[in-house]
């Protein structure tokens, strides 16, 4: 694969062991190439490539935290593509991070190969959470359960719920149910306002801490 055609990919973290760690593994495949690095989100900010595909976001970290790092990133360009790397332990910052926009979470102890499809789906548009990372975020909620049920949403809203947390974009559900994309988009935005949650990933968290669809 060419450079030109290569996910650039940004490390945030404050551990330098860690990002030599993350560089030698992505520049084992012809998939990556990280374009840069930050110790934390104060430099991060000030250092971002244009050209940045996905960045790969610590959450605790000195002087700017991934928390507040993601919440000016997003703010001043919506579309960045943002993965938290994350420990077991950090579920108190799990919730805020999805609300500053991350769109998924990968545990620092992966191995390469959920690494690069993290990259790779949140790249293409979807979400990403190991199956355990997810489960663990949902049972450390401390928000409490909401009080809808599975009568609140129409039998399609479930159904797009169903697609929408199997992790497919707009545009395969719409392929998968063969309606528009357009349509799509005014479900997705029905169920936001239904569950009162503000983007993808915290409307997948939610079907699933609520028990609307299973994982």
């Amino acid at each position: 694969m060419q450079t030109a055609n290569k996910i650039k990919v940004y490390i945030v973290d404050d551990h330098e062991m860690f990002r030599e760690g993350v560089k030698m593994l992505l520049s084992n495949s012809s998939q990556f190439e990280v374009i840069g690095e930050a110790a934390n989100g104060k430099e991060c900010i000030k250092k971002l490539p244009a050209n940045t595909d996905v960045i790969l976001m610590d959450i605790l970290m000195p002087v700017m935290d991934g928390i507040e790092t993601t919440q000016q990133l997003i703010a001043s360009n919506p579309s960045l593509k943002i993965i938290a790397l994350s420990m077991f332990g950090e579920q108190e910052y799990y919730y805020k991070m999805i609300h500053s926009g991350v769109k998924g979470f990968v545990l620092k102890e992966a191995g390469s190969r959920e690494l690069e499809e993290a990259i790779k789906e949140v790249f293409e548009g979807r979400n990403f959470f190991s199956q355990e990372l997810l489960r663990n975020i949902i049972v450390n909620l401390t928000e409490k359960k909401n009080d809808q049920h599975e009568s609140d949403f129409t039998i399609r809203e479930i159904e797009i719920l169903q697609h929408i947390c199997s992790g497919y974009s707009n545009k395969e559900i719409a392929e998968k149910l063969n309606i528009s994309v357009r349509t799509i988009e005014n479900h997705k935005s029905n169920l936001l306002q239904k569950t009162g949650t503000k983007n993808t990933v915290s409307l997948i968290i939610y079907a699933i801490k609520n028990e609307i669809v299973k994982i």
